[in-house]
């Protein structure tokens, strides 16, 4: 299983693959677990100051695991409703909640969308702080193409992203992007050829973590909790952050490398 997400560590970025390139990384439960699993290891790993999450081979995901789904349907159809309905929405929940524990990870996260990232792939995608895609790559949400609604919070996540009118229009239509495109829209914050993508988006997490790690994860709380709070609730959240930030070396440390115009070296505390 944990064979299915491969890790590598390279000077505080964590690059997360997804490796299952035979069925195009598809979203299995198996997937979900070691990704899960992954998860959790990079959370606890103070060296690790940005993740980056992308595919091997030819796809980043080509989304859910088709017999997975048709198992499921079979079940639900001969037997509608009941038990079956309920055992049914008991296994999405966790499910989802296996690939979106992404989005609990401390550090910021960056998907480098190397090929199609379809349906509950694409919805990984959406799980990071920060999306890169080839200009190649497909890109959608094509629930509904199937029969089936959407899942893995794509109802959730992708209006915050690119508005409601442009998430209407791929939620009801599943009619896939390129990866232009999608930076159009903003569903990807860039576009890039495909030869060069995994180095662009390593430099950028290199970047990051080159910055105050506290503040860094400090600010990636911030922007999770100002999507439900008011302006009001959002000023004492910073003043609240600030106030820790006020207490470590690294902001001594920043301000004496801004002092003497060298860069700083921030360890964490």
């Amino acid at each position: 299983m944990a064979d299915l997400v491969r890790l590598e560590r390279r000077d505080g970025v964590a690059i997360a693959t997804l490796h299952d390139p035979e069925r195009l990384n598809a979203m299995s439960e198996a997937m979900g677990q070691a990704l899960a699993a992954a998860v959790a290891a990079l959370a606890q790993d103070g060296a690790v100051r940005a993740v980056v999450v992308t595919g091997a081979g030819r796809a980043f995901s080509a989304g859910g695991d088709l017999d997975l789904i048709e198992g499921m349907a079979r079940a639900g159809s001969a037997s509608p409703g009941g038990e079956v309905r309920r055992r049914n929405e008991a296994f999405m929940g966790r499910f989802y909640r296996l690939f979106l524990t992404l989005r609990a990870l401390p550090q910021p996260t960056l998907a480098a969308v190397n090929g199609p990232a379809i349906g509950a792939g694409c919805c990984v995608a959406l799980a990071c702080d920060v999306r890169l895609a080839a200009r190649d790559a497909k890109l959608g949400l094509n629930f509904v193409r199937l029969g089936l609604h959407p899942g893995m919070a794509a109802t959730w996540t992708l209006p915050r992203l690119v508005g409601p009118a442009h998430a209407a229009e791929l939620l009801y239509g599943g009619r896939l992007v390129d990866g232009v495109e999608a930076e159009r829209i903003g569903l990807v914050n860039h576009a890039l050829p495909g030869e060069s993508l995994l180095d662009e988006t390593l430099a950028l997490a290199q970047a990051i973590a080159e910055n105050a790690p506290l503040a860094v994860r400090a600010t990636k709380r911030s922007l999770a909790l100002s999507a439900v709070a008011t302006l009001e609730e959002q000023l004492d959240q910073e003043a609240r952050a600030q106030a820790l930030g006020y207490e470590t070396a690294d902001l001594l440390e920043g301000l004496a490398a801004a002092r003497a115009r060298r860069a700083p070296r921030f360890d964490g505390s």
